[in-house]
């Protein structure tokens, strides 16, 4: 066997291979990428005014939320969730693809050296048979020694199929990076979201907690005006109707809190860590700073989950130019050269060179229309990428004019809930007087407590939603995609 060595008239060949793999993209026959032309509204809404006074995707999360226990729960999340993990593994393996095909639009080298000592006996080969010649030795022995490099086998790619498949492995690198920005955004809205919940939830706690002792008081004043026969039963029936009330919605909101401290564990990847500092309340967390919508045209550049979108149809588009090549022939170089000599001290002469160079074209005639329907599935593969894509970018668009809607109608519901808090708190006053008095019976008090527990209720219930939605938007908007992870 001979071993190669790359030298003399063969460097010829390895440069005509290394120019024809860098022209080897002129020749691609896949279909040019074009972004589709969104189906949705030129602005998110005909009257929004871009008075934002800060640009989402210039904005960390750090920037954004002023909680700062909150801003300890999303560092722990983003560096310890298990999904988040998963997903950077994998840019890792779609990197090692995109590498392994790179690597395949230029030629291997592959060199060995070799040394070999053979023993043959000359009976066996008639050729060296000495017959019975005398002294004559029964074997003879000799040496070998190769030194070489060679290229086997390398595809020159005039029609594009190996730089299609780069490309498209390429693209869904891209894809899987972008994939996996678009869940740490994610990560950062679920943690956001049940970190709010839960600051209500402990604030309905309380809240629940502070109404059952005032009910229970209110029990005690009943049960009291009861025995000296100020008033009949009814009356005590009543406050101890409103304490059970007080004491179910306890119960509940005491469960609701034990399953959204629960959920964020496993957001946080474990244990909630015990050093974070103290949050803050609902109301201290109002900010006014507003986020700067933009238009949906340049919603495409910075949400992650579209530019995912757009490379998986590039890549889908690569690939039928991969499945178009396979039509034509394929040609490929096999060359070697090398040195060669029986004994160690003249491998190196010039007397010792050897070479080889062949072509070979492989052309398709007949597979009973596999290379068709590889054609056909790339085909039907692009049509499905682009209906992905349009529909990740209507979804996208939609979740921008709800949070933007939500910015708008949430603040006006929390500003109304307020002042019929205030109003609320005045009837509720205003009825346990007259029941004091003896002017209303205790049906009156009755309503008015119901009613402020329910306002008190409803506006924590829709800061926690705005402040919901202030995460979202700020997600939906790209957040912190100008900047480095």
């Amino acid at each position: 066997m001979m071993i190669r060595h790359w030298s003399g008239p063969t460097k010829t060949v390895l440069g005509a291979a290394l120019a024809s793999s860098l022209l080897a993209g002129c020749a691609s026959i896949a279909p040019e990428h074009v972004r589709p032309v969104p189906a949705t509204a030129p602005v998110f809404d005909p009257d929004y005014r871009p008075d934002g006074e800060v640009v989402a995707s210039q904005l960390s999360y750090h920037d954004w939320f002023i909680d700062p226990r909150l801003e300890g729960l999303i560092s722990s999340a983003l560096e310890n969730n298990r999904d988040l993990l998963a997903a950077t593994a994998r840019i890792e393996q779609a990197r090692a693809r995109y590498r392994i095909q790179e690597s395949r639009r230029l030629p291997s080298l592959v060199g060995d050296v070799s040394a070999v000592r053979t023993r043959q006996p000359l009976g066996v080969n008639p050729a060296l048979d000495s017959g019975d010649v005398e002294g004559a030795p029964a074997a003879v022995t000799f040496n070998r020694f190769d030194v070489g490099v060679g290229v086997s086998a390398f595809e020159l790619d005039f029609w594009g199929r190996i730089a299609n498949l780069s490309e498209a492995a390429r693209a869904q690198y891209l894809a899987t990076v972008a994939a996996q920005r678009a869940f740490y955004l994610a990560l950062i809205a679920d943690t956001a979201n049940t970190y709010f919940a839960i600051v209500e939830t402990e604030e309905q706690v309380a809240l629940a907690e502070a109404t059952a002792q005032s009910r229970l008081e209110g029990l005690r004043i009943a049960r009291l005006r009861l025995d000296n026969g100020v008033t009949s039963a009814l009356p005590y029936r009543q406050a101890e109707t409103l304490l059970t009330q007080a004491e179910q919605q306890l119960a509940i909101e005491r469960l609701t809190l034990a399953r959204l401290r629960n959920q964020l564990s496993v957001l946080v990847g474990g244990t909630v860590p015990a050093q974070l500092p103290p949050g803050l309340s609902l109301a201290a967390q109002i900010d006014d700073r507003r986020l700067a919508a933009g238009l949906p045209s340049e919603l495409l550049l910075v949400r992650p989950d579209i530019i995912a979108a757009e490379e998986q149809l590039r890549a889908a588009r690569a690939n039928i130019g991969a499945a178009r090549a396979a039509f034509f022939p394929t040609i490929s170089l096999t060359g070697s050269t090398g040195l060669s000599s029986d004994s160690l001290g003249s491998l190196f002469s010039s007397n010792s060179l050897g070479w080889s160079f062949g072509p070979a074209i492989t052309l398709p005639i007949f597979d009973w229309g596999a290379r068709k329907a590889d054609l056909d599935l790339a085909k039907a593969l692009e049509v499905e990428q682009v209906a992905n894509y349009d529909r990740t970018v209507q979804t996208a668009f939609r979740e921008v004019a709800d949070a933007l809607a939500g910015r708008r109608y949430l603040a006006e519901q929390v500003e109304t809930l307020e002042r019929a808090l205030v109003a609320q708190e005045r009837i509720a006053r205003i009825a346990r007087l007259r029941y004091r008095e003896g002017v209303a019976n205790y049906l009156e008090v009755l309503d008015a407590e119901r009613n402020l527990f329910n306002a008190q209720q409803q506006l924590l219930a829709t800061r926690r939603a705005w402040l919901q939605n202030r995460a979202t938007l700020f997600v939906a908007l790209g957040g912190g995609f100008g900047l480095d992870l």
